[in-house]
């Protein structure tokens, strides 16, 4: 069953991007109008991030989201059989030097984001703007066919690919080289018991330490990367630099600089992020008084 759905999908690649965008288009109109994927948790969603917004607001954002949704589906079956050219010429980071600069120095790198269309072409590309063994940490889809076949996608250009259920014992093969390690660090946390809160769109909201630890143990610098789109199918990264030393920071600090960078660039951008997360599902609760790291008094009660 794995070739045979490699396969198609390998055939639809091969469209040029015209066509392909035909596809996406018919899909927008299916996924938000006749679907209506998740749309109640997108509607509620943005109704937390921009309560000042209207109702109509907030419709056009959510319907510009849906169409950024289908074209990174179908750019993403693009990647399938993308030449080298057709991803350095779609994928572009605007100042590199940051990067180039940590690598001459021979140091390790952290980059962090968030599920920013597109996500996948950057993950895909990197290896060719940066020379560094460039490293994702993914979360492994249940579905054991579509996993496989994501895994060949996204290593297709030379990237590592680390288990984020197995990523202490997987890193440690690559202790020894110079890598730049990356992280979508803007899921909901498993376990909230061992995440940070602080406020996010000023609700409160937890986060996974780990990329934080793990920058602040080893004292690796850590980028950000605000990923946007200039033109269909043409993404670039602006990239801002976290910290240099991280092991310097007092616990959190790194964090909320994430978390400043990661609001920031969805403002900026609304329709651009993966909205159809659940990504207030958790309540706070006092009892989580002890991971809060904002530096606002977190909620009463």
């Amino acid at each position: 069953m794995y070739y045979l759905v490699y396969g198609l999908l390998y055939l639809l690649s091969l469209l040029p991007m015209r066509a392909l965008y035909i596809i996406a288009d018919g899909a927008y109109l299916f996924v938000y109008y006749i679907m209506r994927y998740r749309k109640n948790i997108v509607m509620k969603n943005l109704a937390i991030a921009f309560p000042e917004k209207t109702i109509e607001q907030r419709i056009i954002i959510a319907k510009e989201f849906y169409k950024n949704f289908a074209d990174n589906f179908i750019e993403s079956i693009k990647l399938v059989s993308a030449s080298n050219s057709f991803l350095t010429k779609h994928f572009i980071i605007d100042n590199p030097e940051l990067i180039n600069n940590y690598y001459k120095q021979g140091r390790k790198c952290q980059l962090h984001l968030g599920h920013n269309f597109n996500w996948e072409l950057a993950n895909i590309t990197m290896p060719y703007c940066v020379d560094y063994q460039f490293m994702v940490v993914y979360m492994p889809i249940e579905n054991e066919i579509f996993n496989r076949i994501f895994l060949k996608i996204r290593s297709r250009t030379g990237t590592k690919l680390l288990s984020a259920k197995k990523l202490s014992r997987e890193i440690m093969q690559y202790r020894n080289s110079q890598y730049m390690l990356t992280l979508v660090a803007d899921q909901a946390p498993a376990k909230i018991s061992s995440s940070y809160w602080l406020y996010f769109f000023n609700q409160p909201t937890p986060f996974m330490q780990t990329p934080e630890k793990g920058a602040r143990i080893a004292d690796i610098p850590v980028l950000f990367a605000n990923l946007y789109k200039t033109k269909r199918g043409f993404y670039r990264a602006r990239l801002e630099v976290l910290s240099d030393n991280p092991a310097r920071l007092p616990e959190g600090e790194l964090t909320r600089r994430y978390i400043y960078n990661l609001e920031k660039t969805l403002r900026q951008h609304p329709s651009m992020w993966l909205w159809t997360h659940r990504r207030w599902k958790h309540t706070w609760s006092a009892d989580n008084l002890k991971l809060w790291i904002d530096e606002k008094e977190p909620p009463q009660g």
